[in-house]
This record gives C-alpha cells, structure tokens and sequence, in this order.
C-alpha cells in the first residue's frame, strides 16, 4: 500500500504517526518546527487522510505499511515519532525493524491492551446521513448528541470533506475502523526487544500511560525515557506544542 505523506525540511528522516482518527493534517506546525532540523515525513496511515482504504487494519499490517513506504521513498534508516494508535504501530515496526529505525519516540501510549472507548464515537459517525447535510455546523449539531467535547467534536470534524458531487463524506474508512476496532485495542504481542534510544511523552493529565505501565515499556524498550509534560492531556502534542517540540527535539539531537 502506497501510503500518502507530505515532507518538510532537510535532514535526517523523521517520520510521523498520527493517532485513531488523525492524519497527517494534525501535524502540519510541529512537522515544520522539526523539518528546521530533520526531512520530516508525515504520513497518513491506512484508512486516514489520503492514504488507500482497506478492510485489513491492524498494527502488523500498518508496520508492514511503514516498511514500504520506506522502501517507496528510498528511506533506509529514520527517527520515528508515533501518537497514540500511530505510537503503537512505530513500537510494533521498531521491533520487528530494529535495523530501520535510529531513535524512536512514542507518544501518550503504551504496549498494553486499552479498554474500547470510541464505540459510541464510532456508532454515531458511521450512523449520520451525510448527504443530507448542507453545513459542518450541521455535522457538528447532530454529533453533539453523543460527543459533548466541543474539540473532540472539531477534530473529528476534520475527517469531513466534499465529493465530487459537493456532498459530504467521511474520509475516514469507517467501516474497516468498526470492524478492526477490537484489533487495535489489543496489547502489543512483542516477542524482540528495542535497545535503542527511546522517548515515551505522556500528558500529566492523561491516563493513557500509568505509573504501573512503567515495567511494560521498560521490558520491551529498556533504554526507554519516560517524561511527563504536566498539564496537557492525550493530544499533548496539541495541547502543549512549545513543551512537546522541545522535549522531543532534545532527545533527538543528544
């Protein structure tokens, strides 16, 4: 799979995971500040942004999808930086890709299993007509009912485009997303330690990455460094995006 990605900068490559529901989009600032140091690659995962879909979706195939565009773009080794869903797949194609990947950078997640907690996100987005829809304000309006976090809803929102017809679609493949969504719940089965650089980033306010999560991550990548950026929660990268550059930025260029 041919996946799509827009690049910044010059450098060593450094290349972008976008979380569940993400896309490349999400990281068009950050992809900037790190392309004054690095040739940032920022990637939509499959069944995101411009990227193919597929009714295939787990984190073997999504590695199997960075191996590839690796090889596409003529990549032989890279930093890579994951968030949430797209931290899971950089841990999965770190250790079965040891060789491909110089330092690795996983943000607000860890290897274990996670309780499903988009399933009424998901049910109501797969549940709207959006051909009946004349504006986002609409789109917004009748996603309310279920997502009552107003930036939740607006990054959820940005899945949503026209097609040719000028109606509304969701960009996302929410189909394959419902079918798989117990797949990418499920703890990493990872059977190769990481013993490269690595750089777990966690909001203080996120629950996402736990105190007792700390011996999972050690295990798997033991010269791991964990940092908490206080105050930002799961889109730290978001929330926090002058502590977040500099922390990882940091650890990038020790």
């Amino acid at each position: 799979m041919q996946l799509h990605c827009r690049t910044y900068g010059n450098g060593h490559p450094l290349i972008i995971l976008h979380g569940l529901f993400g896309s490349l989009n999400n990281w068009n600032s950050l992809s900037r500040k790190f392309g004054e140091h690095f040739k940032v690659y920022a990637v939509d995962q499959r069944n995101h942004g411009r990227s193919p879909h597929s009714d295939v979706f787990s984190y073997q195939v999504m590695a199997e999808d960075l191996k590839e565009f690796m090889r596409h773009q003529g990549i032989t080794t890279a930093h890579v930086l994951g968030h949430s869903m797209g931290g899971k797949t950089a841990m999965r194609f770190a250790t079965s890709y040891p060789e491909r990947v110089v330092r690795l950078i996983v943000v607000d997640i860890s290897p274990k299993a996670y309780d499903a907690k988009h399933d009424e996100m998901l049910k109501v987005m797969s549940s709207l007509h959006l051909d009946e829809f004349s504006t986002r304000k609409e789109v917004d309006a009748a996603l309310s009912a279920e997502v009552q976090d107003t930036a939740v809803r607006h990054f959820l929102l940005t899945n949503l485009a026209r097609n040719d017809s000028g109606l509304f679609v969701w960009k996302l493949n929410l189909k394959a997303i419902r079918k798989n969504y117990g797949e990418i719940n499920k703890g990493l089965s990872l059977e190769r330690v990481f013993t490269k650089p690595t750089l777990f980033v966690t909001g203080g306010k996120s629950t996402y990455i736990r105190k007792e999560d700390h011996h999972l991550i050690k295990k798997i990548f033991p010269h791991a460094k964990i940092t908490t950026i206080s105050g930002a929660g799961h889109w730290v990268h978001a929330e926090a995006p002058g502590e977040f550059s500099r922390v990882v930025l940091d650890f990038l260029q020790e």
